[in-house]
């Protein structure tokens, strides 16, 4: 067991969109990551995915509506739901997802990242 500092984490990395594994339990993946700009649209079929903003604001865009997620805040987007990521400035964020979660899920893009690193 051993304790986990976002904030230091958060120092070791600052490109967007590639995830960083942090912990693990019960087959679920914790993981930070910093945003910027426009993800791609996609879903994943059997995977839940919580989004909690530790720095910044980030939008999730849904097909038919926005949802504005503030320092603090995060949302769980439910398996088989479209959805994509828009951070207009950097957002810092850590997600909670099973760990064979492909972060972009059903749609294959240069942003897509097989093999995470481990903090």
């Amino acid at each position: 067991m051993n304790k986990v500092n976002i904030s230091e984490k958060l120092t070791l990395f600052h490109d967007h969109w590639h995830p960083r594994i942090v912990g693990e339990l019960n087959g679920q993946h914790v993981k930070l990551a910093k945003l910027k700009g426009e993800f791609v649209w996609h879903k994943h079929d059997v995977e839940d995915e919580l989004f909690l903003v530790i720095a910044g604001t980030l939008t999730m865009q849904f097909r038919d509506r926005n949802i504005e997620l503030n320092e603090g805040e995060f949302l769980i987007v439910p398996h088989g739901v479209e959805h994509r990521p828009v951070a207009p400035q950097e957002v810092s964020i850590l997600l909670f997802e099973p760990g064979t979660t492909l972060n972009t899920g059903d749609a294959d893009s240069a942003l897509t990242r097989k093999d995470l690193e481990r903090l």
